[in-house]
């Protein structure tokens, strides 16, 4: 069996320009990155001429060691769909160099259903993430410096609160003291690094919708306190128009394409667990306008980037889904009934039916808590038995939503085609679309709505310091901004070993952080991380390069 790069590289690709072409791109809006990438100009005019695409969400269940595909999937019904006919648009997330060396993978999808070319993608790509990075890191050496001349502003370094950030998982930097060596050096003082995709600046970046909005947003953006307890952003220190700068080229999609020809924006890499994990508003903005459908997917399950893409995303933007595809595996749900990762290839019907009590609950948050039409993919795996399959499709009969096989891995968009033309039935069912919260509601409030609601926890504890975090942001002026809860995607709690639906639990906040240029706070919750670390044997080892400057390794 070939690997995912081993097809990639096996497979012809028409070049960029060609894609462009057929979206009828107009050549001075298309910047080219090399043959087969290329960057689109975020102010082309031709948007407020096309009727807005449909929108369809990919999302899936709580991720576990087997897999569930919801990038694949994505992709595979992206091609699917344009098999059938329809102008459609993919928009997807850049992957973040942390998975990829470390052991979750890239975002390029996998087999025949890849966005290519997937050794780009996956590595550097167009330089994205590392403008971001710079951006991130340019603000934290501003507030040092200002200290260290003269600290006009009177900033507390015991109070600075914007950390450095680097796109790798680094588990020995998410503490450090900085600034040691002497008065020349700086000041001494307690410092740590967020992996890129956690950093306020993506959030910005992916939540700003033109190069105005993006530099405010950076103004807005709260680096710590003074002495008085007074907000110092990085408007007080000047800081946006250099961060906009570094981020001016970045902030133009990228295009690339399926290895079926279609065309997809990869743009922005948020983590779902830790951030709002959903590609930018531009990249969406284009695509809806490019498309007469536009496939997107959001972070982990669906109690994580569904919601987010909601509540935050969908909100700012004024855009709404009109169907959302519920990615599983019968492996994956075998898991969640208790199977262990080397028996999940045995059929196992008990096992089964006790993992789907996971599946009916993102059902039901789907259909009863975001209203909206829910069709369920299964991502076929060669293991899966008839008895198996039988058993999932009637357990989304009962919950009352449509079930397709999902064949895209091995077959690509031929083996999404009854996904494509459930989704496409799907769209003509009622929507009832509505966000989770009210938009003028307490953090408190809406952090125990989202508790309650969509994991379902019995109440919502806050640890003293998390308190003391909201009342003052209350009493900043910040108390009314939307939610974006930081836990673990492995289960509906903020325990990773509660998997299934988790019941009879509380969900405990213990640390609340503003995001005031993104316009939410983050609520982090059990021991979630904003900077991952290196599992003990890293993907980083498996990757070479040839004499010929060929990559293997890569997935």
């Amino acid at each position: 069996m070939r690997t995912d790069i081993e097809i990639a590289q096996a497979t012809s690709i028409v070049p960029i320009g060609e894609i462009a072409t057929k979206l009828e791109i107009p050549d001075e809006i298309v910047s080219p990155f090399g043959r087969y990438k290329a960057k689109i100009n975020h102010r082309y005019k031709g948007i407020a001429e096309k009727k807005p695409a449909k929108v369809i969400l990919v999302t899936a269940i709580s991720p576990t060691p087997a897999g569930e595909g919801k990038t694949t999937t994505t992709v595979g019904l992206g091609d699917a769909l344009a098999r059938l006919g329809k102008r459609t648009m993919i928009c997807l997330r850049e992957p973040s160099l942390g998975p990829v060396f470390g052991v979750k993978g890239g975002a390029a999808g996998g087999g025949y259903a890849q966005i290519v070319p997937m050794e780009d993608i996956n590595l550097h790509f167009t330089g994205d993430l590392h403008a971001i990075t710079t951006a991130n890191n340019l603000l934290a050496a501003l507030v040092d410096n200002h200290i260290q001349q003269g600290n006009i502003l009177d900033i507390d370094p015991r109070q600075v609160t914007w950390r450095r950030a680097m796109d790798m998982n680094d588990r020995q930097l998410r503490y450090i003291i900085n600034g040691l060596g002497g008065k020349a050096n700086g000041q001494p003082r307690e410092d740590g690094f967020d992996i890129t995709a956690a950093s306020e600046v993506m959030a910005v970046f992916c939540l700003s919708e033109n190069l105005q909005a993006l530099k405010e947003n950076l103004a807005r953006i709260v680096v710590g306190y003074s002495y008085s307890g007074k907000p110092i952003t990085a408007g007080d220190l000047q800081a946006q128009g250099a961060m906009a700068a570094l981020l001016k080229e970045a902030f133009d999609p990228n295009l690339v394409q399926t290895l079926e020809g279609t065309p997809a924006l990869v743009h922005g890499g948020p983590f779902a667990n830790i951030a709002h994990g959903c590609n930018t508003a531009v990249a969406t903005k284009l695509a809806m306008a490019l498309g007469e459908y536009v496939v997107t997917e959001a972070g982990f399950g669906a109690d994580l980037g569904a919601e987010k893409f909601i509540n935050i995303k969908c909100r700012r933007m004024g855009i709404a889904p009109s169907a959302v595809v519920l990615v599983a595996t019968i492996r994956a749900l075998k898991h969640h009934g208790g199977v262990e990762k080397a028996d999940l290839g045995k059929e196992n019907l008990p096992a089964l039916e006790k993992g789907m009590a996971n599946l009916r609950r993102h059902i039901s948050n789907i259909t009863q808590t975001y209203g909206l039409p829910c069709v369920v993919a299964v991502n076929r795996f060669p293991t899966d038995t008839e008895a198996e399959i039988a058993a999932i499709k009637k357990a989304a009969a009962d919950e009352g939503v449509a079930c397709a096989l999902s064949e895209v891995h091995a077959k690509g968009g031929a083996g999404g085609e009854a996904l494509a033309q459930a989704v496409l039935a799907a769209m003509e069912e009622p929507n009832h679309f509505r966000f989770t919260y009210e938009a003028d509601t307490k953090l408190k409030t809406k952090m125990e709505t989202i508790a309650r609601k969509v994991y379902r926890a019995d109440g919502i504890t806050f640890a003293p310091e998390a308190a003391k975090q909201m009342r003052n942001l209350e009493k900043l002026g910040y108390g009314r901004l939307p939610v974006c809860m930081a836990k673990t995607q492995y289960s509906f709690s903020d325990d990773a070993k509660k998997l299934g639906a988790a019941e009879a639990f509380t969900l405990t906040v213990r640390q609340v952080r503003l995001c005031a240029g993104a316009g939410f706070v983050v609520a982090i919750t059990g021991d979630i991380m904003t900077m991952p670390g290196l599992p003990k044997i890293p993907s980083a080892n498996h990757i070479d390069l040839n004499e010929e400057g060929v990559i293997s390794g890569l997935f």
